[in-house]
């Protein structure tokens, strides 16, 4: 058996087992053959040469214990733990996020309970804040036409999606309860971290969804034969 993993077979085998793990993209997986990768590596430095070479075990084995540190935090962003505990009693509104998904978005929110009517967008100036309705209502004035939005909903995605300005004046009625995230720092952090701008999107898609789905089509008007 060890005439079979020659060093030359262990190094092989460790790149090998690093090649699959660049070509992969789940984390996880990847850092799994990150790991079986570092062993074969280990094993060439300890055969490769009359002596283990000590330097290149101990710097390996460093490379494994960081390695899963890793996967832990990984593991750990699925469960229920990682909730942030002053928010868990709003994560199934946010369902569509692992927990650990769901702490980042919220690390970057303002919760907050209106104590006066506000109006959050205004037709034609670009939008500062998104929000989130977590309870309480909104009234919409868009073209001349009035209408209510229920809580559940965001406020200001489509002009935050488009980078434009909103095409609609919307105030959130005093009481409500809402989530806000200062548009700029949004930015900023989807600058900085692809999963922050993975979980804005999952949710925003989400609701974008979720307003297309309970939209009604306007009444047909009968056609003259």
């Amino acid at each position: 058996m060890m005439d079979l993993f020659t060093p030359n077979v262990l190094i092989a085998c460790a790149a090998g087992a690093f090649a699959i793990g660049y070509l992969t993209i789940n984390q996880m997986k990847l850092r799994m053959m990150m790991l079986i990768g570092s062993t074969f590596y280990i094993a060439y430095y300890a055969t490769a040469a009359a002596d283990p070479l000590y330097g290149g075990i101990f710097t390996t084995m460093a490379m494994m214990l960081t390695n899963l540190i890793g996967m832990a935090a990984l593991t750990l962003r699925r469960f229920r733990i990682s909730l942030p505990a002053a928010h868990t009693d709003i994560y199934p509104m946010f369902s569509m996020l692992s927990p650990g998904d769901f702490r980042l978005v919220m690390k970057h929110a303002d919760r907050a309970i209106l104590d006066a009517d506000q109006t959050v967008t205004t037709e034609g100036d670009a939008v500062k804040r998104l929000y989130f309705i977590l309870s309480g209502s909104a009234e919409v004035r868009k073209r001349g036409a009035q209408f209510d939005l229920p809580d559940g909903v965001f406020v200001g995605e489509v002009a935050y999606l488009l980078q434009r300005s909103s095409v609609a004046t919307t105030t959130i009625s005093a009481g409500a309860e809402v989530l806000r995230w200062d548009v700029d720092d949004m930015r900023q952090n989807i600058a900085r971290n692809p999963r922050f701008k993975l979980a804005i999107d999952a949710m925003l898609s989400h609701d974008l969804a979720r307003k297309v789905g309970e939209a009604v089509a306007p009444q047909m008007e009968p056609q003259v034969a």
